[in-house]
């Protein structure tokens, strides 16, 4: 069966799509999905898919970590990426399968989803660059630590329950602009957590069929339900984030040079003059 065939209807209803319009891009946000159960997303085919994908699309660990953890300091939960999907129930473990597009059937369920938001992304932040797609799935209880992310995403939610927790974006409170800079020259993305956070976030609880509209480096962390959970994110980029992921590189390099330069400004603005520099310094070769 293909993607084609397992939906015969719209994902998002209108009402999502006029939700959106008032959320994109700033704000967090809940919205409605009606992906039905699909042949794409059972249990037994994501385990077959993260056997096939790369060691580099696939993460996976216990998932009973604190909220805030460095990466390097994530153990290992002893078993295959194949093991941890086929028995997550018990496992108490988190996993994420990455760029699942390098597959031609998830990827036109992908492209199918994204061309749905067109309308509403296009006039706003203007073409959908580098679609990507993650599958998550966690036993009962298990945490996604504390981080962001650098793309437009709207996660669907497919099995069980979760809260999504999302701070404001491009609040230094939350993740200051050296965070920023570390992660878009090659950092990690789980960012420092500090316990004076809490109460400062949307808190967006989410069961089948919803779905969650993601700002990008919106700083959060995801605390899974009582029952294991699938979900599916569908990401893309726009001019603007890439300009935003420059300027922060931009503004690593000028640290570096002994400078404290301000935080980007976010959407609408464009930090033009740090990209195009950006951009002239990487072609010339006067930056990593």
């Amino acid at each position: 069966m293909t993607a084609h065939q397992a939906i015969s209807r719209p994902v998002f209803p209108a009402e999502s799509l006029n939700a959106m319009e008032q959320l994109y891009p700033r704000e967090a946000g809940l919205l409605r999905h009606r992906l039905p159960d699909h042949p794409l997303l059972s249990l037994v085919a994501l385990a077959d898919l993260g056997e096939r994908l790369p060691a580099a699309q696939v993460e996976y660990n216990p998932g009973d970590l604190p909220v805030g953890i460095q990466p390097e300091d994530v153990p290992s939960n002893g078993l295959s990426i194949g093991e941890t999907i086929r028995t997550i129930d018990t496992n108490r473990s988190w996993a994420v399968l990455k760029n699942i597009e390098s597959e031609p059937a998830y990827r036109d369920l992908l492209l199918g989803l994204l061309a749905e938001l067109k309308s509403v992304v296009e006039p706003r932040t203007g073409a959908m660059l580098t679609p990507q797609g993650f599958i998550f799935i966690s036993s009962p209880g298990s945490i996604t630590p504390y981080h962001f992310d650098p793309e437009h995403n709207i996660l669907l939610q497919l099995k069980g329950r979760k809260v999504m927790n999302v701070w404001p974006a491009g609040d230094e409170r939350f993740a200051h602009r050296i965070e920023h800079e570390r992660y878009h020259t090659g950092g990690h993305r789980n960012l420092p957590w500090e316990d004076g956070f809490e109460g400062g976030q949307q808190r967006v609880p989410l069961g089948p069929g919803d779905a969650v509209l993601m700002p990008v480096m919106a700083p959060h962390f995801v605390a899974n339900g009582d029952a294991p959970s699938i979900s599916l994110s569908i990401t893309w980029r726009s001019e603007w984030s890439y300009r935003e992921s420059e300027a922060h590189a931009a503004n690593a390099a000028l640290r570096r040079m002994g400078l404290d330069p301000a935080m980007p400004p976010r959407w609408p603005a464009h930090a033009r003059a740090k990209t195009i520099g950006w951009r002239i310094a990487r072609k010339l070769r006067l930056v990593h």
